[in-house]
């Protein structure tokens, strides 16, 4: 079963990013795609109608999980294994410093 989140950027609903079996998979929202103004959530994943498959978390995405003592809170807090990086994107990235944030389905 696959796990989605919304990725928010600057207030609008950018694109979907789920975890499945195979990988990870991100789709741009149509809305926000035709939206003239609207900016790729990161230069590595410009904007695009196909779907982004990786084996991995997406880099991006990967970056934005704490470091260091901040990631031993959120594990101890959250309940959340070290090495569950999607869990811990969910659960950490509802507020991030920047335009982009990440929020459960």
């Amino acid at each position: 079963m696959a796990k989605t989140a919304r990725v928010i950027y600057d207030g609008a609903l950018a694109a979907l990013l789920s975890e499945t079996d195979e990988g990870y998979v991100l789709k741009y929202d149509e809305q926000y795609l035709s939206n003239p103004s609207s900016k790729p959530i990161s230069l590595t994943l410009p904007l695009r109608k196909e779907i982004y498959l990786s084996k991995v978390l997406f880099p991006f995405f990967d970056g934005l999980i704490p470091e260091g003592w901040l990631l031993d809170i959120a594990v101890t807090h959250w309940k959340v294994k070290a090495n569950d990086r999607f869990e811990l994107l969910l659960a950490t990235c509802r507020d991030t410093i920047g335009a982009v944030t990440v929020e459960p389905e």
